[in-house]
């Protein structure tokens, strides 16, 4: 089965260094070139009393964080399309800089492509081609 990229969603619980933009925008950029993405641009934001939300877009699609530091707790979603950039290891270089005790991952294969799609798809296509004779 074919994928058009990979999503990693993660939960980073009792986590640290949850309130500071410069180490948030720091760690997505080492994360996104760590993987082998492009890096287009990084952008965040610090809430008032506290929190950061960071996003750095990636040609190959993004990474985001968003930051409770009352609760210890980040929401990281790391995107990416194709297969040349390895999304777990952003992963790693997040978890080196926000440093979480525990840490939930879920995986999912974005733009799953059957064979018997595939195979369909072709056979129409053939099929049109064969009628425009």
């Amino acid at each position: 089965m074919e994928h058009l990229g990979r999503h990693l969603i993660l939960e980073y619980w009792e986590a640290t260094n949850l309130n500071s933009p410069e180490l948030t925008e720091r760690a997505l950029t080492e994360a996104a070139l760590a993987g082998g993405a492009t890096l287009l641009s990084v952008r965040t934001h610090q809430f008032a009393p506290q929190g950061v939300s960071g996003v750095a877009i990636i040609a190959e699609s993004h990474l985001s964080i968003h930051t409770w530091p009352e609760y210890n707790y980040a929401a990281v979603d790391i995107f990416t399309c194709g297969d040349r950039v390895d999304p777990h290891k952003m992963d790693e270089v997040l978890s080196k800089y926000f440093r979480p005790k525990r840490k939930n991952i879920t995986e999912m294969l974005r733009g799953l492509r059957m064979e018997e799609d595939d195979e369909q798809k072709q056979k129409e296509t053939a099929e049109f081609e064969v009628g425009q004779l």
